[in-house]
């Protein structure tokens, strides 16, 4: 078996649980063992029943007080049983378990976990785990991978599937050179990955993550560096001068530009009339008006005779766009053609857009990833925009700058990266940064609290929404883990509808949904049809709602700073006062100073270097600052260092070796290809 398997080549993987897997966009067995868990499971020594908490997952060693009974309820058997230790009582509940009432008798030991709960003064564990004592033993000092899975995909099938490849993984599956894991202290591939899954302890899975995080940031860059080398010294052959157009359009905003905005906007117009080619990324917090900058430069563009095109990562989003630029145009007497391209479109809508497309007629195109698919075909295109930058790979703007005769590239990014990194990052870019918020902005009012706020806080959203305002609420799960203590979409709207006002309309969204369903939910906020969206951290980068006010995150300290001040940017967009609520659900001290930073400043920059400063090595993992650039495992916060050491690394090979043809080559060259053809079929991977 090799990573480029099939996934039913797996032993004990047939057709049905093949589709399954294929869900989950695993296809190989190298795809399988790229599939992390999402967090860990760690069982620990038994708890009295007296000293239970209500929520915790704990367990308990006891024996059953009377034999289980058995009772069917709509074809539904429902087995109960009481369990003590001499300390108290706690009640236990087995769905469609029958046989436990075979194999579980009074006066035997046994230890049984789950999470505790309470209805009325009695506790209650549902579906249990069950243990003989000595089986619990064995499991103390063992980390149990918890994986993301799709209905009828089991925990059970996923770790035995993964431990069947990782026994037959051949020596040759180490594909970087010795040299280089020897400079920077790296572990073997085959060690990383069993480690990954199934972590001996905590320094072990460390030192595993520290090689693959390594791993992503090392190919990203190669591609990138590779990117970097065809475009240099790209000569500019679209004739561009400023025709008038864009100050018009400046002397008519209700708002004066920022001398931030005004010092940008100066290097985009002068690299637009330049001899070489713009491949520019405009960098800025959420608020700092980077739209506006677009639009000049589409404006532009269009006046000169060209075409323009602005790429946004999901149909609200892009089409908010395409509205504020045709209202711009429209009140100014431009008489440019907008037009929008979406994959929702009717074919018949599509084929007319091409048309425009092709012929010209349409100056200034705002699209998805519809604008780069096959059909799209473009008169003159001499500028190219992508909004909301990390959420496109490297392989996504380039084939939409191909477009065109090596068209302009501007670039725009809400997530504050320091510029050390951003250089790296953003290598073959230069780098502006609007570092000046527009002064009618009115600051976001912070509040850090724990659970004992929450009917406080509903009482307050009730009271925005009655003022005819919005709220978000930010859940870290889609729905309840029996292994995971945190809020969830799914349970958590539910709570809200039974204790916020009933005419107030609330609807749940998250990553699981299919893309046009949550276009349609955040269609319906947009409109104010929807007054509270419960919601994981898909709205971290999304459309402008200008009417919401509020911004209520739960658990809180799950997340990392540079993430909650990002999600905390989609509110305080509109005239009114804005407030934040970040709800910690832990007591850990050191998490009370960590959020409290974001009591004290709004400055994006700021806050993650203040987060970095606060966290050693051994307190960050599973704390995930940002998805950026679809990196899997890696994050450019946490892991600065290792992305500098990656970028030494793909410098020093590429210098050495620019087409990996050296034999030391050869398996970082095959595993570049393997991570390529995974980036065909997934648009994402690697960022790749």
């Amino acid at each position: 078996m090799n990573l480029d398997s099939p996934i039913d080549s797996i032993r004990g993987i047939g057709p049905k649980t093949k589709q399954l897997f294929l869900k989950l966009g695993i296809e190989t067995a190298g795809d399988l063992l790229s599939y992390f868990p999402r967090s860990y499971d760690q069982y620990q020594t038994p708890i009295r029943i007296a000293d239970l908490t209500e929520g915790e997952i704990a367990a308990v060693e006891g024996s059953l007080l009377s034999p289980i009974s058995n009772r069917y309820f709509k074809g539904r058997c429902v087995s109960t049983a009481s369990c003590s230790d001499g300390t108290g009582q706690i009640s236990l509940t087995w769905y469609n378990m029958p046989y436990l009432k075979t194999s579980l008798k009074p006066g035997m030991v046994f230890v049984f976990r789950g999470r505790i709960k309470k209805k009325g003064t009695r506790l209650l564990i549902e579906q249990p785990a069950v243990f003989q004592k000595e089986q619990y033993q064995a499991r103390l000092s063992v980390w149990q991978p918890v994986y993301s899975l799709t209905k009828g995909l089991t925990e059970k099938t996923m770790q035995r599937s993964v431990r069947e490849v990782l026994e037959n993984l051949p020596a040759a599956a180490e594909y970087l050179p010795e040299c280089e894991r020897a400079r920077y202290h790296l572990c073997g591939y085959s060690e990383a990955v069993t480690q990954m899954h199934f972590p001996q302890d905590q320094e072990k899975l460390i030192e595993a993550r520290r090689r693959l995080v390594f791993d992503e940031f090392l190919f990203f860059l190669l591609r990138l560096r590779t990117l970097k080398e065809h475009r240099q010294e790209v000569r500019n052959h679209f004739h561009i001068c400023a025709g008038g157009s864009a100050a018009r359009l400046i002397a008519s905003l209700p708002y004066e530009l920022t001398s931030a905005q005004r010092r940008v906007w100066a290097d985009i117009e002068r690299e637009l009339q330049g001899e070489k080619s713009m491949t520019r990324l405009i960098q800025g917090d959420v608020g700092s008006g980077k739209t506006i900058l677009a639009v000049l430069a589409l404006l532009e563009v269009a006046e000169n005779g060209y075409q323009a095109a602005l790429m946004a990562p999901t149909e609200v989003l892009a089409r908010q766009h395409y509205q504020t630029i045709q209202a711009l145009l429209e009140e100014n007497h431009f008489p440019y053609e907008v037009l929008c391209l979406t994959g929702s479109m009717s074919a018949s809508e599509k084929r007319l857009a091409y048309a425009k497309m092709e012929s010209g007629e349409a100056s200034i195109i705002v699209g998805t990833h519809a604008l780069i698919q096959e059909k799209a075909v473009y008169h003159d295109l001499a500028l190219v925009i992508t909004d909301e930058q990390h959420r496109f790979g490297v392989r996504q703007r380039e084939t939409l700058g191909m477009k065109g005769n090596t068209p302009h590239t501007l670039v725009m990014s809400a997530t504050p990266i320091p510029r050390t990194l951003a250089v790296i990052l953003y290598g073959d870019l230069d780098i502006s940064v609007l570092n000046e918020m527009p002064s009618e902005r009115l600051p976001i009012k912070n509040c850090v609290v724990h659970t004992g706020y929450r009917p406080k806080a509903y009482a307050f959203i009730e009271s925005e929404v009655k003022k005819g305002h919005q709220a978000y609420v930010i859940c870290p799960m889609v729905e309840e883990s029996d292994t995971a203590d945190a809020e969830n979409v799914t349970d958590y709207a539910e709570t809200l509808r039974e204790n916020l006002a009933k005419d107030i309309c609330i609807e749940s969204m998250h990553g699981r949904m299919k893309a046009d369903e949550k276009n349609q939910i955040m269609e319906r906020f947009l409109r104010n049809e929807i007054q509270v969206l419960v919601s994981t951290t898909v709205v971290e980068v999304g459309v402008n709602v200008p009417n919401a006010t509020v911004m209520m995150i739960e658990n809180a300290q799950r997340f990392g700073l540079a993430q909650l001040h990002q999600l905390r940017g989609r509110v305080g967009r509109g005239a009114a006062q804005s407030y934040c609520i970040f709800m910690q659900t832990d007591k850990s001290e050191t998490n009370q100073k960590r959020l409290d930073i974001l009591n004290h400043s709004n400055d994006g920059f700021e806050i993650a270097s203040q987060d970095l400063k606060l966290r050693g090595p051994g307190d960050i993992f599973g704390i995930r600052q940002s998805g950026l650039m679809n990196f899997q495992v890696a994050d450019i916060y946490q892991d600065a260092d290792i992305l500098q050491q990656a970028n030494e690394a793909a410098e020093r090979i590429l210098a050495e070796d620019p087409s990996l043809s050296m034999p030391d080559h050869a398996g970082l060259k095959m595993q570049y290809e393997r991570l390529e053809r995974q980036s065909d079929r997934s648009a994402g991977g690697l960022g790749l």
